[in-house]
C-alpha cells in the first residue's frame, strides 16, 4: 500500500475523531473537546497518513499527535484504522513525528501504553522505546500503563542548506 503523509488540517478533525473512536474503547477514546485541546496545544504536532490508492479522494488511514516543550515531547496518540495496520503506516507516522520533534529541538519523547497491549508494547520497543515505569490505574477503566521513552537524535543537517553553507550571490 502507498501512503502519503501530511500535516493535520482543521477540516480533518471529524475524521480524526471518528478514527480515534474506532481505534480505542469508548472509555479510552478522546472526547471531541480533549482531541481539540491536544491539537491546539502550543507545540502540538499532528501528522496524518493518507491512503494513496485513491488519488481523487484519499482516505485518512491514521494519524499521530505529539506535543512538546523545553526539549521534551510526549506522544499523545497514534491511531491507525484496522484495515491499514501491518502495512507500515504506524512506523511511517512515528518516524515523521519523531523527525519533526527532533527538528524542533526535542531530545526525548515519552508515551504511555497499556500493560496488557502486547502488540503495542512490541511496536514501541521495535522503534527504540524502553519501559521506565508503570503508571497505576492510568486509564479510566483502571488499567495500568507502562511509561516508555526514547532519546531522539538531532537531525542531520545538510551543510548546503545552512546559511553559512550557501554561496553568496554577490
Amino acid at each position: 500500500m502507498i501512503f502519503k503523509l501530511r500535516t493535520y488540517e482543521p477540516g480533518d478533525f471529524e475524521t480524526l475523531y471518528e478514527i480515534d473512536r474506532r481505534c480505542f474503547a469508548p472509555e479510552i477514546a478522546y472526547s471531541r473537546r480533549e482531541l481539540r485541546n491536544y491539537l491546539g496545544f502550543p507545540g502540538a504536532i499532528c501528522v496524518v497518513a493518507l491512503n494513496g490508492k485513491k488519488p481523487a479522494s484519499p482516505q485518512i488511514a491514521g494519524f499521530c499527535i505529539a506535543v512538546y516543550s523545553h526539549g521534551w515531547g510526549h506522544l499523545v496518540t497514534m491511531d491507525v484504522l484496522p484495515e491499514f495496520r501491518r502495512h507500515g503506516v504506524g512506523s511511517k507516522l512515528l518516524a515523521e513525528t519523531e523527525r519533526r520533534l527532533a527538528s524542533a529541538g526535542v531530545v526525548e519523547i515519552g508515551l504511555e501504553t497499556a500493560t496488557t497491549n502486547e502488540s503495542a508494547i512490541a511496536f514501541w520497543e521495535k522503534h527504540g522505546y524502553r519501559k521506565y515505569g508503570i503508571h497505576e490505574e492510568y486509564y479510566p477503566d483502571g488499567q495500568d500503563a507502562y511509561e516508555m521513552a526514547k532519546a531522539l537524535k538531532p537531525p542531520i543537517l545538510d551543510p548546503s542548506d545552512s546559511e553559512s553553507g550557501k554561496k553568496s550571490g554577490k
